[in-house]
């Protein structure tokens, strides 16, 4: 059976954490997916490479079989190591005593395999093997997940996402759908979409790891958007409207005569919507513009208001 080492494959030592793993697989599966390399056949077969390492050095389980049996580690789930007995009824059958072991139950290599121990008991390793495969059936396919990034605007009316997903050489479109109001962060599970298991198992599942994108003119904070909204001088001391950005388009607002810098005009139901029903609000934030290149004229009249005190 052919070797791959999986930690040279996802550039990783061997005793790599998780993270470091799952950082390392994101970074590769980025660089060699086939969206991003149209019609090349070695980054195809690149990208399906990095998705087996993936799937065996994310799995604990998976990834201490690799780690203890090497090219091998695979014959633990088909229930046939290599080199296993076998033939007609009665053939090659193999039965463990336990107390073979010094008295102390199974060995690390059969704890490793079986994950049971015993007291001075006889064991039929066929038997426990066809009997394990029976009660499991086709092993489930691993949970993959991918980032996806969303704007301000998909996050207030909801998106989907064509995924193209590599499989066994091919690659699977998946479309998904991110719903309204989704946060930065969140994880959405789409059951039964991620890779097929062995032998025609089930498949896994597909999670979608949210990131929402930066935005030039708003800060999100919860459901609620805050912008910052520049007026003259003249405006905010005599008072006026203003035009106020939201993601629905822009919308005039009355400014009070003396109104200070800084104050907050809340929009609301002009935010993003809120997990059960309704949407926040915008937050406006007022800054105060001073007039650069005065004329002659306006220095004349700063120059008044200085007489007088104010």
């Amino acid at each position: 059976m052919e070797y791959k080492d999986y930690y040279k494959i996802l550039g990783v030592s061997r005793d790599a954490s998780e993270k470091d793993i799952k950082a390392a697989y994101r970074k590769l599966a980025r660089k060699y997916h086939p969206d991003m390399n149209r019609g090349d056949a070695k980054a195809e077969a690149r990208f399906k490479e990095i998705n087996e390492a993936n799937e065996v050095l994310s799995d604990p389980e998976k990834r201490k079989r690799y780690d203890t049996l090497g090219a091998n580690w695979k014959a633990y789930g088909s229930g046939q190591p290599p080199g296993w007995p076998g033939g007609g009824a009665g053939q090659g059958r193999v039965r463990v005593d336990v107390q073979d072991f010094g008295g102390r139950g199974f060995s690390d290599f059969f704890e490793t395999f079986f994950g049971a121990s015993g007291g001075g008991q006889g064991i039929d390793v066929e038997e426990l093997l066809r009997g394990a495969q029976r009660g499991r059936g086709p092993a489930r396919g691993d949970d993959v997940e991918y980032e996806v990034e969303v704007s301000l605007e998909e996050v207030l009316r909801g998106t989907t996402r064509s995924l193209s997903l590599g499989e066994g050489g091919q690659t699977r479109k998946v479309e998904v759908k991110i719903p309204a109001g989704i946060r930065d962060g969140a994880r959405l599970r789409v059951a039964g979409e991620g890779p097929q298991g062995p032998g025609g198992g089930p498949r896994g599942d597909l999670y979608l790891r949210i990131r929402v994108q930066p935005h030039p003119s708003f800060t999100r904070d919860g459901d609620d958007l805050q912008v910052a909204v520049s007026v003259p001088l003249s405006t905010a001391v005599l008072g006026g409207e203003v035009t106020v950005p939201t993601l629905d388009g822009p919308l005039g607002i009355k400014v009070p005569a003396g109104t200070p810098m800084g104050r907050v005009f809340r929009l609301r139901g002009h935010g993003l919507p809120r997990q059960g029903e309704g949407r926040g609000d915008v937050l406006a934030q007022l800054s105060v513009s001073l007039p650069h290149n005065l004329t002659e004229r306006e220095r004349q009249l700063f120059e008044e208001l200085r007489t007088l005190g104010r």
